[in-house]
């Protein structure tokens, strides 16, 4: 058993781990693949990022487009009469887990560093924000979640069973490529969860080669035709605010002025069918709610005096309160139900699974006795009995042996001095604005929260980042009140913590369905995110250096949300006529969000039990559960409509060929997968080109802005 001492070959496994960096998982080409596929996702989420404030970690794109890079490779190169090898072996499946790992890392810090949220709120309080500022608050803030999450993979995946649904579909997806079997297949409960919540996980155990070569020419083309129209658009500006409501506008209005123009971005179309058509439907609600209603209406009763679009006068302005509202409520409401779940039955079911594991313990011993002892169990075990059976099997063999793990000594050491450095570098960053007693328990309460976020994520797919910063900011705001800034600096940790810890449990759920070493994808993780650090910085300060943010071109909407919040809870004043609807929409959406939270857990815990699986839910589960998200409808609520508009699209795309494949019985799952392909190739290229035109603006390369007038592409 565990307690047992190491035999000398785990001895030796276990120093080969520490004088080793690199072994058969963490070679030299995974991890290289991995930063070529993490800059790019970076550049991506900034760019999208900065526009719209949604961005994804990229989990299953970060593998797929690992492994097709990895084919362009050629195994050797003929120079003159010599052979050069270049690949001793193809790429496997455990070194493609390694790739997506490392590539999260890096393409998940815009929002772990908060470039695309707090980093321009700061820069809002301070206009001559320097770089040194930059560096050192981003390599503050990089680490710490890394070493909250390490503790928890074994309640979370081995005890809990948490299904982790990206995590889930991610190993699928790398199985599916490499056609090669998970070592430990998802369990029924794990499945339907991960087919509600992703929508494409359903993969096929085995693939021809042709249809590989049709998955590799379709990302081609999905990426170029990508690249393509965003590389027009810094030349034609307007191709990206085509203004085609005025058409239906009633005569001398121009719904351009309300922000309702079409913006053909492939990447939000791409972003539409990664999210599906729930999601994007709900950001839709959300625009016509706020730009169809809410804004025109403020501006009719002269409740605001600037241009619709003006986020400070205007109606964006406006409007951004009610989605803070909607996405608090919502947010903290689902914070306090997720504790309550935790500290109530689940605990009680958590308790009962270990009284149960302990009695069969005594049963196994038990069983050794001769027959004749009357201590001898029954020949027939009870249910129960084969359940904790069952649970005890589950640990014991699929847990990793010890030299395959994290060392608690890496965790608590890597706790201790992530923090040291953190509060002296952000101190560093912000001045002596904030107390350093303060920015530490930020970094306390951020582990904490990290808990609730991770297991929220593992039950749904979500994690409520910005519901945990927006409590941090509540408490700040009694801590440190009338301090802006230490009201910036908490809430930012706690969200960085709890992404960082949230992104690297998605990582340990692959690892552990494809067999890969937890202390691989840790150091993976630490390496990722260090190297991830100078892709942020340096693409946050191109961005910085060559457009305003927040400006018509990127508005950085989430850095409204972060200053007006912090504002507001440090003596701040609401506009006129805002405060009723906050409270309106609040009220609607904690409401909602409440049930929500109830519904989803009874649904999930339904779909685990053998009894209740095929149960149909109450008629009030599935209006709870049909309710809008309040993050999507604030989302939609404080981007302009184009952005929503063009993610609608993808999501009835999706549903579209979705529902057309459902009816090819013979193999629906290869379609499933095209669909990843496409989505992935639209969003990567218009993050590839956001590059390229960064540069094409820097040379002043010459711009038609005929027709522009509210919300042209990055050119004008």
């Amino acid at each position: 058993m565990n307690s047992a001492a190491p035999n000398a070959g785990n001895v030796s496994a276990m120093r080969r781990r520490h004088t080793s960096f690199f072994d058969d998982e963490m070679t030299p080409r995974a991890i290289a693949m991995g930063v070529v596929v993490g800059a790019l996702i970076t550049f991506t989420n900034l760019y999208l990022g900065l526009q719209s404030g949604w961005i994804s970690t990229m989990t299953l794109q970060g593998s797929l487009l690992g492994y097709a890079l990895f084919q362009l490779i050629p195994q050797s190169v003929q120079i003159g009469s010599k052979r050069f090898q270049i690949l001793a072996r193809p790429l496997t499946l455990k070194e493609n887990v390694i790739i997506q790992t490392v590539a999260s890392a890096i393409g998940s810090l815009p929002l772990v560093s908060g470039a695309i949220g707090v980093l321009p709120a700061l820069g809002m309080l301070d206009e001559k924000q320097d770089g040194v500022g930059i560096w050192l608050w981003t390599f503050g803030v990089a680490f710490a979640g890394i070493f909250f999450a390490s503790p928890l993979r074994e309640p979370m995946l081995l005890q809990e069973r948490l299904p982790f649904p990206s995590g889930s579909a991610t190993a699928q997806l790398v199985s599916l490529l490499h056609r090669t079997p998970l070592k430990r297949p998802p369990t029924a409960a794990t499945h339907e969860s991960t087919e509600e919540d992703n929508e494409a996980v359903a993969l096929p155990e085995t693939s021809s080669q042709q249809d590989v070569n049709t998955s590799w020419f379709v990302l081609i083309i999905s990426l170029g035709v990508s690249c393509s129209v965003t590389l027009v658009s810094f030349v034609l500006p307007v191709l990206y605010a085509l203004p085609l409501f005025d058409l239906v506008a009633p005569k001398g209005c121009s719904l351009t002025r309300w922000g309702w123009w079409f913006t053909p971005s492939f990447s939000y179309i791409g972003q539409g069918m990664i999210m599906g058509l729930s999601t994007s439907f709900h950001m839709v609600l959300g625009a016509i709610v706020g730009w169809a209603i809410l804004s025109p209406l403020a501006h009719a009763m002269n409740w605001t005096t600037g241009e619709p679009l003006d986020a400070e006068d205007g109606g964006r302005g406006w409007m951004l309160w009610v989605s803070l509202a909607v996405m608090c409520s919502e947010s903290v409401i689902s914070i306090l139900a997720l504790i309550m779940s935790s500290s109530g039955k689940d605990f009680v079911n958590w308790g009962r699974g270990i009284e149960r594991r302990i009695a069969l313990n005594t049963s196994v011993n038990e069983a050794l006795l001769p027959p004749g002892n009357p201590s001898h169990p029954p020949d027939n075990p009870s249910t129960d009995d084969a359940d904790a059976r069952s649970d005890i099997t589950e640990v014991e063999e699929d847990d990793e042996p010890p030299e395959r793990k994290t060392s608690m000594n890496w965790v608590v050491g890597g706790l201790i001095v992530s923090s040291i450095v953190g509060v002296a570098a952000v101190a560093g960053a912000v001045g002596p604005v904030i107390p350093a007693w303060a920015t530490l328990l930020a970094f306390i309460l951020a582990s904490l929260f990290s808990v609730l976020a991770v297991r929220a994520l593992g039950e749904t797919d979500l994690n409520p980042v910005s519901g945990v910063a927006k409590i941090s900011q509540l408490l700040y705001g009694v801590l440190q009140p009338g301090n802006v800034v230490a009201n910036l600096v908490a809430g930012a940790i706690t969200e960085s913590g709890a992404m960082q810890a949230g992104e690297l449990m998605q990582d340990y759920k692959t690892g552990y369905m494809v067999g890969v070493s937890p202390w691989n994808q840790f150091r993976g993780q630490l390496l990722g995110s260090f190297l991830g650090i100078g892709f942020t910085v340096m693409g946050y300060t191109m961005y910085r250096s060559t457009y305003t943010i927040p400006g018509p071109e990127f508005p950085a909407p989430i850095s409204a949300i972060w200053i007006n919040l912090a504002r507001l809870i440090n003596n701040g004043s609401l506009p006129e006529a805002v405060p009723s609807f906050m409270i309106f929409f609040g009220v609607v959406f904690g409401v909602s969000g409440l049930l929500h939270a109830i519904a989803r857990s009874r649904d999930l815990r339904r779909k685990r039990s053998r009894r209740n699986r095929r149960q149909p839910p109450p008629l009030w589960e599935q209006c709870a559960l049909a309710f809008p998200s309040g993050i999507a409808f604030a989302t939609g609520m404080m981007n302009t409509p184009n952005f929503s508009i063009a993610r609608l699209i993808g999501g009835l795309s999706a549903a579209v060929i979705s529902r057309s494949i459902r009816r090819n019985r013979h193999s629906p799952e290869k379609g499933i997968m095209l669909v990843i392909v496409i989505a992935s190739g639209f969003v990567l290229g218009e993050g590839f080109a956001s590059m390229a035109g960064l540069a094409m603006k820097n040379t002043n390369l010459p711009v038609l802005c005929y027709g522009c007038r509210y919300g042209c592409g990055g050119g004008c």
